[in-house]
């Protein structure tokens, strides 16, 4: 047991940011649905656990758990729900890393959950139609997150094809653009806070595509704050004070006394057998005797 979670830590240190995600997402996943077995096993099912992860379209509810802003894109419970978001992180997270670096595809994996959480709760809380669900409505999974990641590189290689199977050959954008209709006609659906978030997500993403064309990289603050975040829980290095003592006058006139005698050994060294005779440490301190 020892070996084996000795090896998944060494994968992960070891792994890309891409594989660091999927780790974290399939890790949470697991942690909850031990959780929620312990909690049944005592009759404690009815506990609502998973509220402290999910993010809540309610933004009083957010401001004593804004944590779940950020927690609840590693949250899922069901095994399909995490099944396909890991598909399709790893799909196009791999093809996202052919065209930027490891620093944006997590900067845009959290600012593209941040914007798909913040459109599900400005939806809910604007349209009268989920009035009665926006005290009560919570949301969960990496799918506004991978949204973005998915839009960011269909817009930034709008002619890239891909291979899909029954379907042949077709362009990423096509793909992405028809996800994105299904998403807009699923926005009154059981699942639309889901759906909501699938286009905050995408928007970012399209955002993120747009700058980077500019010379611009959206990802830079995120990516700044977390590493002043990281760098947080680093001990800073003691520093270290040496003290001094001043020579007294014996010390002085004996540490004198024998660097003369040096000296003097090496000019009668000199003399004998010429300047090349000497060591480089020898000449080293002939050379410092000269300029006192």
């Amino acid at each position: 047991m020892g070996s084996i979670i000795s090896s998944i830590r060494q994968r992960f240190d070891g792994g890309s940011i891409l594989t660091k995600l999927i780790y974290i997402n399939v890790g949470m996943f697991l942690l909850i649905r031990l959780t929620a077995i312990v909690l049944m096993l005592f009759n404690m099912s009815g506990f609502p656990y998973l509220q402290y992860l999910q993010m809540p379209s309610s933004p009083e509810l957010l401001l004593y758990r804004p944590w779940t802003l950020i927690t609840y894109m590693f949250t899922h419970y069901d095994f399909l729900h995490i099944l396909f978001n890991m598909l399709w992180l790893y799909w196009f997270g791999g093809l996202f890393l052919q065209f930027f670096n490891e620093r944006q595809l997590g900067g845009l994996y959290v600012i593209g959950g941040i914007a798909g959480g913040l459109l599900f709760m400005l939806a809910y809380n604007i349209f009268p139609y989920f009035r009665n669900a926006a005290s009560c409505s919570f949301l969960m999974g990496a799918s506004a997150s991978v949204m973005a990641i998915v839009f960011a590189v269909s817009f930034y290689q709008k002619d890239m094809e891909i291979n899909l199977f029954l379907l042949g050959r077709m362009k990423l954008i096509y793909l992405a653009l028809l996800s994105f209709v299904i998403d807009l006609l699923a926005m009154t659906s059981a699942n639309a806070g889901g759906h909501i978030a699938h286009i905050g997500g995408a928007l970012l993403g399209i955002w993120f595509a747009s700058l980077i064309k500019q010379g611009k990289d959206m990802t830079s603050p995120i990516n700044g704050f977390i590493d002043r975040l990281v760098n947080l829980g680093k001990r800073k290095p003691k520093m270290r004070v040496t003290y001094y003592r001043p020579e007294t006058d014996y010390e002085y006139n004996t540490r004198k006394h024998q660097e003369q005698a040096d000296i003097d050994t090496i000019l009668d060294k000199l003399k004998r057998s010429g300047y090349e005779s000497l060591s480089s440490e020898e000449k080293k301190k002939l050379f410092d005797a000269s300029r006192k």
